[in-house]
């Protein structure tokens, strides 16, 4: 069973999991209501996706 040599200092370690953070979800506006949606999919407030009704909203 393979064993490491050499202990993993905390720099290189914390190096390695740089990357391993979560992102802020990028928000874009609604073309539409202008309220902030995730892109490529349907705005919750008007329901509108590409131009047209996707969800009936009040």
């Amino acid at each position: 069973m393979p064993v490491p040599k050499q202990r993993t200092s905390k720099r290189r370690r914390d190096m390695r999991r740089s990357h391993h953070r979560l992102d802020i979800p990028a928000l874009n506006p609604c073309p539409q209501c202008r309220q902030p949606r995730l892109s490529h999919r349907v705005c919750p407030n008007c329901g509108q996706y590409g131009g047209r009704e996707v969800i009936v909203t009040e």
